[in-house]
């Protein structure tokens, strides 16, 4: 269909020739803040993320004081979470197809609220594991990454002062806060236009825009591409394994392999551990990291658009390369009974520097990454693999940590030092520079339809 079409179907439409009547029941809430209503919604979500990636560690003696849990069952529920994220990252696509962008928010925040509360009135380690799993599953629904630092830092520093079962109801409680704020936050106009739902397209549009706004020409354009998207045929997991996609497939799921071997998440969820087993305070240690955090990251921020994203990249697995290297060595000299009295604060300055080059660097880039490598055809189904690659080796990590580290704490960050200076060649030689070049170059280049 012609664009002089679609303007004509929408300048005939009911509701766009009655502006008064589409938005009557939200003229107390404008655009800006609608705007700022989603935001909050959307850093709600990133707080949740956070919050149980890091809960693990400060509440680590706690629960295993209170329930009795031995080590192999505290790395079940440790890692569970991880399971949880699997599964919820497998179905997260067709579910936002299914139901929307705000309804899967919804659904997942259902989940994360049982998750948490199960988790704060356990009896066992079953309502523990179950707890997890749901919290899990409710994150892999709907991920996110740069702010997740923020409730990864907020519930360190929580787990410190308060104990493990209101540190978790703390943890449902940004869950809570976004699903009343998705009340007020518009459904996504292009899964409405996907859906055929024009007018509700149209009414999100002046939410978003005030209801003086001529939103014509952009409901039109969403229509157009998403039918001309519709269009595309559905690329299968097999296509992805062609030779021209090789490049970018090695690039995004190298990347998020090499992030979780360099050892992040292991070491986020049971940092407690690692501070006591340097005999050092877990509780000022956890504040120190916890406090760190948000600065780095608010610099990183700054920084990728003004250095590039490779050698950002390059510089923050190097930096947890040596964090690892010198975190080894404190615990072989510790291990040989040689300058035991260095040891806890040698361990902490490992731990701050490890922590702040992650989140320099290799917390988002590889995301931001992913997102500009793959060709429209193939976006989803190379997400939804990455994506599951991540979660996955995530969990393999977690759940051996304690097993590798009973064995050897020096050979547990002897080995994530040489998977992060792995990780270093790795982004020199493979993965492209994408700061300054459009999006279809960049994919055209990994793609080699320019050769």
């Amino acid at each position: 269909m012609e664009r002089r079409n679609y303007d004509e179907v929408l300048v005939t439409s009911p509701l766009l020739v009655d502006q008064e009547n589409a938005t009557n029941n939200y003229r107390c809430i404008g655009p800006d803040a609608v705007v700022i209503i989603s935001t909050a919604v959307a850093v709600c979500g990133s707080f949740n993320s956070g919050c149980a990636a890091g809960y693990s560690s400060p509440a680590e003696s706690g629960i295993m004081e209170d329930l009795g849990l031995s080590v192999a069952e505290y790395s079940v529920f440790g890692s569970l979470w991880t399971v949880g994220g699997i599964v919820g990252a497998l179905i997260s696509g067709r579910t936002a197809d299914l139901i929307g962008r705000r309804g899967t928010m919804w659904f997942a925040d259902i989940f994360c609220i049982m998750g948490w509360l199960f988790i704060a009135f356990a009896k066992d380690y079953w309502w523990l594991d179950f707890g997890r799993l749901a919290t899990g599953f409710g994150v892999g629904l709907i991920s996110y990454v740069w702010m997740m630092c923020c409730g990864f830092s907020l519930i360190y520093f929580i787990g410190t002062v308060v104990s493990w079962r209101t540190s978790a109801i703390i943890g449902a409680v940004p869950c809570v806060l976004q699903a009343i704020g998705l009340f007020f936050v518009p459904e996504s106009p292009r899964w409405l236009a996907k859906v055929g739902r024009v007018k509700e397209l149209e009414g999100a549009l002046w939410r978003l825009r005030g209801e003086r706004a001529d939103i014509a020409l952009e409901a039109a354009d969403i229509i157009e591409y998403t039918k001309t998207f519709q269009q595309f045929p559905k690329a299968t997991i097999l296509e992805l394994f062609q030779r021209r996609y090789a490049h970018s497939l090695i690039v995004g799921v190298g990347l998020m392999v090499l992030t979780q071997f360099s050892g992040i998440t292991a070491i986020s969820s049971f940092m407690s551990s690692i501070l006591e087993s340097a005999d050092f305070s877990t509780t000022f240690g956890s504040r120190a990291i916890a406090i760190l955090q948000i600065p780095v990251t608010a610099v990183s921020v700054v920084l990728i658009d003004k250095s590039g994203r490779r050698p950002l990249l390059m510089v923050s697995a190097a930096g947890m390369g040596l964090s690892s290297l010198l975190i080894g060595f404190s615990f072989l000299l510790q291990d040989m009974n040689q300058l035991k009295e260095v040891t806890p604060i040698v361990v902490l300055i490992g731990l701050l520097t490890y922590c702040a080059t992650y989140s320099m660097g290799m917390a988002g880039i590889p995301w931001l990454i992913m997102a500009e490598i793959y060709p429209i055809n193939i976006k989803g189904v190379a997400g939804s693999v990455v994506t599951l690659s991540n979660w996955f080796f995530s969990w393999v990590v977690t759940y051996t940590f304690n097993y590798m580290f009973d064995w050897s704490s020096s050979g547990t960050f002897f080995f994530y030092s040489i998977i992060s200076g792995s990780t270093v060649l790795f982004t020199a030689k493979l993965v492209p520079e994408t700061k300054g070049r459009k999006l279809e170059e960049i994919q055209a280049s990994m793609t080699h339809f320019l050769h």
